[in-house]
């Protein structure tokens, strides 16, 4: 087929096209008026029921999304791995606040937030490069850093283990 049978056939469509559309057209003029059309239109009711009230977010969260979008490299978004940070990163927060439109009680909240927990005492290994704001290398974890790391995840799967049963608590 060539160039000049592909435009005949094209322009062929596009006119069926058209008094496809000419006869629609037509059909829906001739209709008549419903007698309940001509009364006022009542208010719409919405087609669904509205959404359940959802649980309010805390606002620690707000300020570490607020966070990890301008700073994604030191604080990537779950499942990556958190990164050590740069010790002192508070003081080089502080000087974005202003920026961020965050003050320093919710930075302090969000930093505390972030640092506690598994996935961050995970990342904490002996050597491993902490990272400043920008994602450059600022140190390394020392071994008394990841040694705390260890005893504090101990600690919460000793927490959150249950507690054994003794013969006494059984009876």
């Amino acid at each position: 087929m060539g160039f000049e049978q592909l435009a005949g056939l094209k322009e062929q469509l596009a006119k069926q096209a058209a008094s496809a559309a000419a006869k629609k057209k037509a059909q829906r003029a001739r209709r008549p008026v419903p007698a309940a059309a001509s009364k006022p239109a009542e208010p719409a009711k919405p087609a669904k029921p509205a959404a359940a009230p959802s649980k309010p977010v805390d606002p620690v969260v707000h300020v570490i999304g607020k966070l990890q979008k301008r700073f994604p490299l030191a604080f990537p978004k779950n499942p990556a791995p958190k990164v050590p940070l740069k010790v002192g990163i508070f003081e080089d927060l502080m000087k974005h606040a202003e920026e961020l439109g965050l003050n320093e009680k919710e930075l302090r909240g969000a930093i505390k937030v972030w640092c506690r927990g598994n996935r961050y005492w995970t990342c904490l290994v002996q050597g491993a490069p902490r990272i400043d704001l920008t994602g450059g290398a600022a140190g390394e974890v020392s071994a008394a850093d990841a040694e705390r790391a260890v005893y504090l995840e101990t600690n919460r799967l000793a927490r959150s283990a249950p507690a054994p049963k003794t013969a006494e608590a059984v009876k």
